[in-house]
C-alpha cells in the first residue's frame, strides 16, 4: 500500500497563540508537519526558501499591514508554493485580496481541527477551499467585472483600487453611503473610508467632482 505523502506547512501568524495551537492541531496529523513557524517580517521570505513548504497557512493580519504584496513575494520566492489564509472575520474585502494575490484556501479562525486540516489537504493537492458564506461574495464580483458595460473601470487611470473603482460606479447613481454599503454587502463605516481614500487619491473636494474627474479620465483615455 503506497503511503500518503506528508504534507510541508509554514505558519506565518502575528498571533502567537495561533501560531502554537495550530503547530499542535496540524502535528497530531499523521500526514502533516510543521516546518517553521514565525510572525511576519521582511526576512521571512528567507526562511520560507530555506523550508520550501508545500502550504503556507497566512494569518491575514500579515497581509493587512504589510504593505509589500506578500502572498507574490512568496510564490516568486517558492513557485510551487500554495497559500491557506486564516482570517477572524468574513471579511470580504480581506477576502477578494487574498484571492487576487494567489491565495487558495481560506478558513476562518473558529474553524474546527478537522476543516482546518482538510482544507489543507485540499489545497496541497490542487484544490481551492472557502467558506461557503464567501462563495456568493467571489460569483458576485466576477459577474459584476464581465457584465455588460463594465468593461471601463472608472478611476483606473487615477490609482484607484478595484473596489474603489467599483465605489465610483455607484456614486455615478447617486447612491448614498447607506446604499452603497446595502449593495455591496458591507459596512456604512467602510464605505465612507473607501470614499475618504477616493477623495484623498483623486483630490476632490466633494462627491460630485470625484465624479466628474473619473468622467473627464475616460473621455481622455477615449480620445487617447
Amino acid at each position: 500500500m503506497t503511503s500518503q505523502k506528508t504534507v510541508d506547512v509554514f505558519l506565518l501568524a502575528e498571533n502567537r497563540l495561533l501560531r502554537e495551537a495550530l503547530i499542535r492541531l496540524l502535528n497530531k496529523r499523521g500526514d502533516m508537519r510543521v516546518v517553521g513557524a514565525n510572525p511576519y517580517s521582511p526576512s521571512v521570505h528567507e526562511e520560507v526558501i530555506a523550508t520550501r513548504p508545500n502550504i503556507i497557512v497566512l494569518d491575514s493580519t500579515g497581509l493587512v499591514f504589510s504593505k509589500a504584496r506578500l502572498i507574490p513575494t512568496l510564490h516568486t520566492a517558492v513557485p510551487e508554493i500554495r497559500v491557506v489564509m486564516v482570517d477572524m472575520e468574513p471579511d470580504e474585502n480581506t477576502f477578494l485580496r487574498a484571492v487576487r494575490e494567489g491565495a487558495v484556501g481560506y478558513v476562518l479562525k473558529d474553524a474546527s481541527a478537522v476543516e482546518v486540516a482538510a482544507t489543507i489537504r485540499s489545497v496541497a493537492s490542487g484544490e481551492a477551499v472557502c467558506p461557503p458564506m464567501l462563495s456568493a461574495t467571489l460569483f458576485r464580483t466576477v459577474a459584476q467585472q464581465s457584465a455588460p458595460g463594465a468593461t471601463f473601470a472608472w478611476g483606473a487611470g487615477l490609482g484607484l483600487s478595484r473596489r474603489e473603482q467599483q465605489m465610483v460606479e455607484l456614486l455615478r447613481e447617486r447612491l448614498t453611503n447607506k446604499e452603497i454599503a446595502a449593495r455591496l454587502n458591507l459596512s456604512e463605516q467602510t464605505v465612507k473610508n473607501h470614499v475618504h481614500h477616493i477623495l484623498r487619491k483623486v483630490g476632490a473636494p466633494n462627491r460630485s467632482t470625484i465624479i466628474e474627474r473619473c468622467e473627464l479620465e475616460r473621455y481622455r483615455a477615449g480620445s487617447a
